[in-house]
């Protein structure tokens, strides 16, 4: 199995389209990340304001590499206000242990 993997981020939000502006702003910003190999925006069937960032990484280090780095908060920021911290940490990295 490869090395990837994957990091979540939960958002919340009364009005979606400004998750939705923000998410765009943010990806534009990390184009080109070294290891970051992509990112989706999922949507809440059962609440229209709850959102899902999914990041993929060619494996945690190239993650970390980046998380530690200088520009890693100025590039999230647009995102950073809609966290949601109410289910403790809003955020979670993932190992892909088997994929099909």
């Amino acid at each position: 199995m490869s090395d990837e993997v994957r990091v979540t981020v939960r958002h919340v939000a009364e009005d979606p389209e400004a998750i939705e502006s923000a998410y765009h702003q943010v990806s534009k910003e990390l184009a080109g990340v070294a290891g970051m190999l992509g990112n989706e925006l999922w949507r809440g069937l059962g609440d229209d304001g709850v959102f899902v960032v999914v990041s993929r990484w060619r494996d945690v280090a190239a993650f970390r590499t980046w998380e530690a780095g200088a520009a890693h908060r100025d590039s999230t920021s647009p995102l950073r206000p809609f966290r949601d911290h109410d289910g403790g940490r809003p955020f979670e990295i993932f190992h892909v242990t088997a994929a099909y």
